[in-house]
């Protein structure tokens, strides 16, 4: 199943995409995309609907954040080893965990605000895992039955408040429209092999990122065993799992985000987003 959430900001419903790609309103049958109904008994639910009985949503909405309410947005770093090598850091030995806030979290295709005083914002395209049933350090071999699917992630990042600003990267990582979600969360039963996904990103039609989640220093099922570890994963958290090579911070010279830039993204499978970057009001 695709699972999206649709409409104005703050009002968005809970919907699916039927077999001709059109957005079906689930308004009737859930509240939203969100808590217990991505655990296995609530997706098992919406499974056995019947798409076409469904209302078809008018015209063409915006894509809202495909999951709502979202506990906790954790960040995986330096997790693809060529990612790690143009930043100049060593290949960590275990996953580098860091949250964003999930204030940060838009729709797919929102406008991207730089903040005041931004002058290094740069882009990640990532794979996001979204938390299906309850996860409470969960062994590895375990691990992907408590995933409910997944999505693409824009894991935007100010990189002077990130690493010039003292303290933890959640600064850089956490000013509002930074976290795009979306178009849709797909679930895991349509991904056969998370570590086998390509993923891009352009800025303004030139491609800076071209990889595939196959160069994984830590692999999905890893990262939610890992991180379970440390804390209780609930139902609707979301793992942003680390980025392929190619970032801004990683030019020769340094390349960042303008007022006026266009950021298109995409992972095999999951769905594209498309984000235009304006100046803060």
């Amino acid at each position: 199943m695709k699972l999206l959430r649709y409409g104005e900001p703050g009002r968005e419903r809970p919907g699916m995409l039927d077999a001709a790609g059109r957005i079906r309103d689930l308004g009737g049958v859930v509240e939203d995309i969100a808590g217990d109904v991505l655990t296995a008994a609530g997706l098992a639910r919406l499974r056995a609907l019947d798409a076409e009985s469904l209302p078809q949503a008018a015209g063409r909405p915006r894509h809202g954040a495909a999951v709502g309410r979202v506990g906790k947005f954790i960040c995986v770093g330096l997790n693809y080893s060529d990612h790690a090598a143009e930043t100049g850091a060593a290949v960590p030995e275990q996953p580098i965990l860091f949250m964003k806030a999930t204030s940060a979290i838009c729709g797919p295709d929102d406008d991207v605000v730089l903040p005041r005083g931004s002058v290094k914002s740069d882009w990640e395209v990532e794979l996001g895992v979204v938390i299906g049933d309850l996860a409470r350090d969960v062994p590895v071999e375990r691990a992907l039955e408590h995933v409910a699917g997944y999505l693409v992630v824009n894991d935007l990042s100010e990189r002077e408040f990130q690493l010039e600003h003292g303290g933890q990267w959640v600064k850089g990582k956490s000013c509002d429209t930074f976290g795009p979600i979306g178009p849709w969360l797909v679930t895991r039963d349509e991904v056969p092999d998370p570590q086998d996904l390509a993923m891009s990103l352009a800025v303004n039609g030139y491609r800076y990122q071209d990889g595939n989640t196959r160069t994984m220093v830590f692999g999905v099922a890893e990262l939610v065993s890992y991180i379970s570890r440390y804390m209780s994963l609930h139902p609707g958290d979301i793992i942003s799992t680390g980025t392929p090579p190619g970032v801004g911070l990683g030019q020769k010279p340094p390349v960042y985000l303008k007022p006026g830039d266009v950021m298109e993204l995409q992972i095999a499978g999951l769905g594209r987003q498309r984000q235009r970057v304006v100046a803060c009001p």
